[in-house]
């Protein structure tokens, strides 16, 4: 899909080669047993498919939803849950699936409600990372890719709800 405000920053096939690596790592860092995959909703339902595909042990999907965007493109610093699991943690892996960190502030927040409900261990994978835009420190366990300060759309990321069909993560222009 062409659009004439776009600039392809991550090919599909970058994209697809890095999840690989990214699930044998998990894969090896975690002990025997299931995991529960949480993604967050919306943006990281593409990138949660092809992950959960590629490791190598059950996977129990679950989806949340949290915002702190809205409609523009930068945060609005106010987080709200939209939507919980629909299932219990407790006692459980937990690995929290997002598409993008940027602030840090929707990732420290949801990584502290999780923790709340007694979880064996709480990690984070993101397929994007940028770390110049962190208002909040947050340990990311498992980075696809750090890209520069950029509005970025496509594998799942959107602007006002376009553009998350997307094969390549592409930079969006004015």
């Amino acid at each position: 899909m062409s659009q004439p405000n776009l600039r392809v920053l991550i090919p599909e096939q970058q994209i697809q080669q890095r999840i690989r690596e990214m699930a044998a790592q998990i894969d090896a860092d975690y002990p025997p047993g299931p995991i529960y995959v949480v993604g967050i909703l919306k943006g990281a339902c593409i990138f949660l498919a092809d992950l959960a595909r590629a490791l190598n042990r059950q996977a129990r999907i679950d989806f949340i939803g949290i915002s702190s965007y809205g409609r523009g493109k930068t945060s609005s610093g106010e987080v709200k849950l939209t939507k919980d699991l629909d299932s219990t943690i407790e006692g459980a892996d937990v690995l929290i699936v997002e598409d993008i960190v940027d602030s840090g502030v929707t990732l420290t927040y949801l990584k502290h409600v999780l923790e709340q409900r007694g979880p064996r261990s709480v990690r984070i994978a993101a397929l994007l990372d940028k770390p110049s835009r962190r208002l909040r420190p947050v340990e990311v366990n498992y980075v696809g890719f750090q890209i520069p300060d950029e509005f970025v759309v496509g594998f799942g990321l959107d602007y006002a709800e376009d553009y998350r069909n997307l094969r390549d993560v592409c930079i969006l222009g004015d």
